[in-house]
């Protein structure tokens, strides 16, 4: 079954030191590869900065309004995302505890149509 994992965090937070940044960047990216290479991510991408975002409202009669910034505003920002493909919602959830840096994660089923 196919899960989309959501991936959000604080854009504030500043890395405590260039050190300890790598050191979170690598496990991220040793978590990911082992993750993918598994075929358990079959596809996810980091988002640029809240500071890049569009959003597009429309409304009942079909009328646009487009504002720079994200959709919603907050302390938790999307930052990523990852195309899961796990047998059940606790394999996914399973895999999202297991994320290696602070994050919020929210785990959504994929409508799959033939």
């Amino acid at each position: 079954m196919k899960y989309m994992m959501i991936i959000a965090g604080s854009e504030a937070e500043a890395p405590v030191d260039e050190e300890r940044s790598t050191a979170a960047f690598q496990r991220i990216v040793e978590w990911w590869n082992g993750h993918e290479e598994a075929g358990r991510i079959i596809e996810g991408h980091q988002l640029e900065p809240s500071s890049t975002a569009t959003t597009v409202r429309i409304g009942t009669t079909g009328s646009t309004t487009v504002t720079d910034g994200p959709f919603a505003e907050g302390k938790e920002i999307v930052g990523g995302y990852a195309v899961l493909d796990v047998a059940d919602l606790d394999a996914a959830l399973s895999l999202a505890a297991s994320w290696p840096a602070p994050s919020t994660i929210e785990i959504r089923p994929i409508v799959e149509r033939a």
